[in-house]
């Protein structure tokens, strides 16, 4: 299947990724761990972070994305 799908009709779902390192890998661990279950995302859109605090340090970040992928 190609990236780009011309006719059709997408499905987006909105995950939350966790990570303890970034808000980038927060990103990459949500695609990560649904590509497990889904094939073909095509594209994911961040709407929105936050992060967990302890004792005035960050200790894990959450990203909220929406994942893009065909419906077959």
């Amino acid at each position: 299947m190609s990236e780009y799908v011309s006719t059709g009709a997408i499905k987006v779902l909105e995950i939350i990724g966790i990570s303890e390192k970034s808000f980038d890998d927060a990103v990459s661990q949500a695609v990560a761990k649904a590509s497990e279950t889904i094939q073909g995302i095509t594209g994911v859109e961040v709407t929105s972070q936050t992060a967990r605090v302890k004792d005035g340090k960050v200790t894990q970040y959450h990203t909220t994305v929406k994942l893009a992928f065909a419906v077959k």
